[in-house]
């Protein structure tokens, strides 16, 4: 029985070692902790088995903790598909640039514009001008406000807005032909070759569109249509050390850091497409005509949440998104969706009680739009960005998908995907090494 003892203690330990060296490495210390107590629990039972192998109940107690794990291991890798409804449950309605709260937010630099808007939308006025009554996001007196950190993130932003004219040009009137699987690949290596951590193509339908413009006073309200058959979605992954400072100053850092990231590849992209003779627009941070979230979504990049924003299939929430639309001749690199993220998202609820503003709803997803989706309080989550001066990401900070892409991660990540079972002790696993709630570091200022 010493045999199936050694292969015991080595199978047990070796999942707790990844997990304390992960943890360290992530400075996630009460991971750590527990990892370690745990590790030192079972070498010291299963020593003590090895040790009095010989003595009345060893053999028994090895034979009983050999099935027990053998029952889990079964349990484990029983896969049970996960029953998605149906979303749509009326005719999809395209969203309204005008209607975002960037672009509501601007409406103070444009009274002509803001007294068209106000007139169709009197409900918003007293909640703009509530918020816009708190400090501008960048600029000194939020909470989180940092003298010589936050102003990296506002010249980022700065440098996208002025880069808004690589978005679009004119095709080269020579057109390169090329195969649609082809000249997929291409782009593809593109992205993977300048940074993106996923590329997924998919045919741009006109849900995936904006109804009106309204992020600039430039052609505010004009109506959008679809021009392009295919979507580019480029995911660039944020660094997770930073985003575990939510919702202080580094957060906004890295947030603008990584739109860059994805923008700069983006209008690369599209500047190769139009230089083969195609129709291309980039769709970057501040300048976008497409809904990021969707697109990725149906390119089988990942799930969209119960935050409400794009959850990717290795990296969770913690990414940030550029498209890229053309008339190219494209394949689609569609994947079906498991749905084992939206299923966990559905019992976890971890973004929902942490967020600041309880922006996040805690119940099932509710119709918006003409389908079923979990909405965010956009002005109560905006709102609460102003007060800390950050781009607060606290639901990122907490979501136990918010993770390296490492050996430990990738087992969690196979291991929820299988069934409802599992979910459930992972989600119980993640409560115990991480905290069900966080605490939020204690600013540079009150909240006024």
């Amino acid at each position: 029985m010493i045999w199936l003892d050694l292969a015991l203690l080595i199978g047990t330990s070796v999942p707790l070692l990844l997990l304390v060296h992960a943890s360290m490495g992530e400075r996630a210390w009460r991971a750590a902790l527990f990892g370690s107590v745990g590790l030192l629990v079972n070498l010291a039972l299963w020593v003590g088995l090895i040790l009095f192998v010989d003595q009345p109940g060893a053999s028994a107690a090895t034979t009983v903790i050999a099935g027990v794990l053998a029952a889990f291991a079964v349990v484990s890798v029983l896969p049970v598909r996960v029953r998605r409804p149906a979303t749509v449950i009326r005719g999809l309605r395209r969203f309204d640039e005008r209607d975002h709260m960037f672009a509501r937010n601007n409406l103070r630099h444009h009274p002509a514009l803001a007294e068209r808007y106000y007139a169709e939308h009197p409900e918003a006025r007293h909640v703009d001008e509530r918020i816009g009554k708190r400090p501008e996001l960048g600029q000194p007196g939020g909470r989180y406000y940092h003298p010589t950190l936050t102003p990296i993130a506002a010249a980022s932003f700065e440098m996208l807005d002025r880069s808004r004219h690589l978005a679009v040009g004119e095709a080269d009137e020579t057109k390169t032909v090329v195969g649609s699987g082809e000249l997929t690949r291409r782009l593809l290596q593109i992205g993977s070759s300048y940074g993106a951590v996923d590329v997924g193509v998919t045919r741009l339908e006109d849900r995936h569109v904006y109804g009106f413009r309204g992020r600039h006073a430039e052609r505010w309200g004009e109506a959008i249509e679809r021009e392009h058959t295919y979507a580019v979605v480029i995911v660039v992954a944020m660094n997770h050390a930073a985003i575990a400072h939510a919702p202080d100053a580094p957060v906004m850092v890295e947030s603008s850091h990584q739109y860059i990231e994805s923008a700069r590849i983006a209008h690369v992209m599209a500047g190769y497409l139009r230089g083969i003779g195609y129709a291309a627009r980039s769709h970057v941070d501040g300048n976008y005509e497409v809904l990021c979230v969707p697109l990725a979504a149906d390119a089988g990049l990942g799930e969209i949440g119960r935050m409400s924003i794009f959850m990717h299939r290795v990296y969770g929430p913690c990414v940030r998104i550029a498209v890229v639309t053309t008339d190219a001749p494209l394949e689609e690199t569609r994947r079906v969706a498991s749905g084992h993220v939206e299923a966990f998202c559905d019992i976890c609820k971890k973004c929902s009680d942490n967020c600041p503003s309880r922006a996040i709803p805690s119940g099932a997803p509710t119709e918006s739009r003409g389908f079923l989706h979990w909405s965010v309080d956009q002005e109560a989550c905006y709102g609460t960005w102003r007060a800390f001066g950050s781009d607060c990401a606290v639901c990122i900070r907490v979501c136990p998908f918010t993770k390296p892409h490492g050996g430990i991660h990738r087992l969690a990540r196979w291991y929820v995907s299988r069934n409802g079972l599992n979910r459930r002790i992972a989600l119980w696993a993640d409560d115990l090494l991480n905290g069900r709630k966080v605490m939020l570091p204690p600013g540079r200022r009150a909240v006024g």
